[in-house]
């Protein structure tokens, strides 16, 4: 088959030395020629710097072989600069002519054979030609696509955009714009208008400098995939349940949008506990899957859920744990206050606002901070403040344990406000029911022991005050053995270790002794005289 490729007079002139010299030399032959048809001529090379004020020209050309012993000169004005195995050559420019039009030439050698690029007229004064950029960053904008990259210098360079919609064959169209870039801590940006957040994309990205006389465009970047933005937080689903101290934790939600996916989506999990290193200091989970497990003490905390792709952040989603319900706490008998803390110990101090124990106003103390900031977080503990005391471990299996919980006041007061909407009601001849609301815990500045309740006669010459006390859980009595038709003052205030607080006060009436009727009368009359 190849012997028909050839013209007639080569095929007899193969005859001949084949019946000379036997047939192993036109196989040899043939492999030479083979060989020399095989060498495709290499492009032009085009020469430049990387940057305008670097010393070293890069001359690069390209060729279509398999070969793999292929080696090229590099011509410059009828110089030869030397062999090499690579499509690229380095010259400094000190042996170079920069500011005169002249030829430049590649010649390829394969096995036996070479083949010789056209020659090409330059003149390489500031010819600058920028490596392709790399390492692009993308986030959504309102109005539109951010794109940056390391900047090669410090002047602004052109870039050009290309970008296509992204679908499962490619099939959309490549649109191209054409714009200056701007200069950011060393990065090059630009902005890309009206594009469709919705929509995922394709983009690749090359620019050139703007100062030298002679800029080249780089070779494009790779391409890059752009996500639709993620604007909707993860729709979570919690689960907890008690376990020996600590809480296990199980969020799950639905995956992002098909769109937004493009790439890959992460998830972001951040608590408050962790965050503030109580007790065991894990700050921040990343991880791939769209379900979690994390384990948190009783107190309070908020757990957010961020889902992240290419492109940017989806807003938080937050979910609020509150703290575990306790029935009757307690004052606190001792705390680790004073006492030096591990470093697997945490305190936590929610400074309770009418009972809220979800405050943002939450102090934690633990063994990892240094000495003096110790004192400090002690020292911001507030008097009269009632506090819901926490104590946590983090064990060997560095889950969080609340091995105490309690009420705590640093130091004790009177309370401040009278009982509220203190109410009569129901009067007779001989009691009244009284009513009221709790002094709001903001407001009693100490633990209350009891409620002192007293009444006064108003038409008594004495007005002798009688006093009781009544535990300081109830907001509602009944005071009897009261003289009927009397005229009262009661009051009512609430008492603590340090001492007892205003009093709220109303006047009240008994009703008058009903009289006995004639025929009760008449009966008792019987019953005496029968006595």
């Amino acid at each position: 088959m190849i012997l028909l490729d050839f013209p007639l007079y080569l095929m007899e002139t193969l005859k001949r030395w084949c019946s000379l010299c036997g047939c192993i030399i036109v196989f040899m032959f043939l492999t030479t020629v083979s060989k020399g048809l095989a060498c495709e001529a290499p492009s032009s090379p085009q020469c430049f710097k990387r940057k305008a004020e670097e010393a070293f020209y890069i001359c690069e050309w390209s060729m279509n072989t398999t070969e793999s012993d292929v080696t090229f000169d590099l011509y410059f004005f009828d110089e030869n600069f030397g062999s090499t195995n690579t499509t690229w050559y380095e010259i400094h420019e000190d042996r170079l002519i920069k500011t005169r039009s002249v030829d430049i030439w590649v010649e390829a050698y394969v096995g036996n054979s070479s083949c010789t690029s056209t020659k090409r007229s330059v003149t390489l004064s500031q010819t600058v030609k920028y490596e392709a950029p790399q390492k692009i960053s993308i986030s959504w904008l309102k109005n539109g696509l951010k794109l940056r990259w390391a900047a090669v210098e410090q002047n602004s360079a052109l870039a050009e955009v290309r970008f296509q919609r992204h679908d499962e064959h490619h099939t959309e169209l490549w649109e191209n714009r054409t714009t200056n870039t701007t200069i950011e801590s060393s990065m090059y940006q630009v902005i890309v208008t009206n594009m469709s957040k919705h929509s995922a994309y394709r983009v690749q990205i090359r620019h050139r400098p703007t100062q030298p006389r002679n800029p080249l465009w780089s070779d494009w970047s790779p391409v890059v995939m752009v996500p639709a933005e993620l604007e909707r937080s993860p729709e979570v689903s919690v689960t907890t349940r008690l376990v020996n101290g600590t809480r296990r934790v199980m969020l799950t939600w639905k995956p992002m949008p098909h769109t937004a996916s493009v790439g890959k989506v992460n998830y972001t999990l951040k608590d408050t506990q962790s965050s503030r290193g109580c007790p065991c200091e894990e700050r921040t989970h990343h991880f791939k899957w769209n379900k979690y497990t994390t384990y948190i003490s009783y107190s309070a905390a908020n757990i957010s859920v961020i889902a992240r792709n290419a492109a940017g952040y989806s807003p938080p989603a937050i979910i609020q744990v509150p703290a575990v319900p306790a029935a009757d706490l307690k004052s606190c008998d001792k705390t680790l206050l004073n006492e030096k803390l591990n470093k697997q110990t945490c305190l936590e101090l929610y400074d309770l606002q009418d009972g809220d124990s979800r405050s943002e106003n939450v102090i934690t103390l633990t063994g990892r901070k240094k000495k003096k900031e110790r004192e400090q977080i002690r020292e911001s503990i507030k008097d009269y403040v009632r506090y819901l005391y926490f104590e946590h471990t983090c064990d060997g299996d560095r889950k969080p344990r609340t091995v105490k919980r309690c009420l705590f006041y640093k130091k004790e007061g009177v309370p401040l406000r009278e009982p509220q909407d203190f109410t009569p009601s129901s009067e007779t001849d001989h009691s009244v029911d009284l009513s009221w609301k709790a002094i709001p815990s903001v407001d009693q500045r100490g633990f209350l022991t009891h409620y002192s309740l007293c009444r006064v006669k108003i038409s008594s010459q004495e007005e002798h005050k009688d006093c009781q006390n009544i535990s300081a859980s109830l907001i509602n009595h009944r005071l009897e053995n009261l003289t009927p038709g009397t005229k009262y003052n009661i009051s009512l205030a609430g008492v603590t270790r340090v001492g007892e607080g205003p009093r709220a006060t109303i006047t009240i009436n008994t009703q008058p002794k009903k009289p006995v009727n004639g025929t009760r009368l008449t009966e008792l009359t019987l019953m005496f005289k029968l006595l």
